[in-house]
């Protein structure tokens, strides 16, 4: 039978090797399919200690922690952060400090609009052991489950990642910089403001009728794949109303989509026009 684990006050409570500092991992889980992880991911999940994860990571890949392990959700939901970032960020350090070994278990990669860079500096000013460990991130992850390549030598010769979610809502980007044709945009976290991101593209030069895939619950069993123009992605989002986590891919390496994939369900609101360049390909 395995012992309970201690609760959280006791374990915050003191060292029983007194000087004797934890370790925090810092651990990417991929974008929600279990068999996304890495090795060293799995491996330290499965010896956790203590597990401190987000809301994004996937009930597949949380049924992992043993169940000796204290795990300790501090997930956010769109409108709602139940602890703030900076109350996670001092949790990790106490708990290391307590002489706690800590995954700190977060969706997609941490370094990729993870905030991992936040806990990073938090820990390290605090004298903790920190690790971090890759994960793959929503971008090439929804991006492959869905048949979409994001750089294509025809069709896209660069690729950016961009948040769609600024410090205080509304996101403050330079637009100008998004406008070439043959670079892909992938937002993350573009749901919110997608009439803003749509609006804002079309009148700094991009074509109204860029494609754009919107993927929900990417990599996942139930995954769902909308295509739209860009002049109609408000449009499509009221529509058929997908929920975070979905990601908006901005592109025409979109036009490459198939609908048969097995993996996604698809719904489309764009006329197929495949570039000669494409074709020719």
């Amino acid at each position: 039978m395995t012992a309970k684990m201690p609760s959280l006050d006791k374990l915050l409570a003191g060292n029983s090797a007194p000087g004797q500092r934890g370790t925090v991992w810092l651990v990417g889980a991929g974008p929600g399919a279990v068999d996304l992880l890495t090795l060293r991911a799995l491996r330290l999940i499965e010896q956790a200690e203590i597990v401190v994860y987000d809301r994004l990571v996937g009930p597949d890949i949380l049924a992992l922690i043993p169940a000796g392990a204290l795990s300790i959700d501090v997930g956010k939901t769109p409108g709602f952060h139940g602890m703030k970032q900076s109350q996670i960020s001092q949790l990790l350090v106490d708990l290391a400090l307590a002489g706690r070994q800590v995954v700190r278990l977060k969706g997609g990669d941490p370094f990729i609009f993870g905030r991992g860079g936040e806990e990073m500096v938090c820990l390290q000013q605090a004298g903790v052991t920190c690790h971090i460990v890759p994960g793959i991130t929503a971008a090439t992850g929804c991006a492959a489950a869905s048949g979409i390549p994001l750089t294509h030598r025809d069709l896209a010769q660069s690729v950016r990642f961009v948040t769609g979610h600024g410090r205080d809502g509304k996101p403050q980007l330079d637009w100008e910089s998004l406008r070439d044709a043959r670079q892909t945009l992938v937002f993350y976290m573009g749901l919110t403001w997608c009439d803003a991101l749509s609006e804002q593209l079309i009148s700094f030069g991009r074509d109204a009728q860029t494609p754009v895939a919107i993927v929900e619950r990417g990599t996942r069993d139930d995954q769902r794949t909308l295509i739209a123009r860009l002049d109609q992605l408000a449009e499509t989002v009221r529509t058929y109303q997908p929920q975070s986590p979905s990601l908006l891919i901005v592109g025409d390496v979109v036009r490459l989509y198939r609908p048969d994939l097995p993996q996604a369900a698809a719904t489309s609101t764009l006329t197929p026009r495949a570039s000669k360049a494409a074709i020719a390909s």
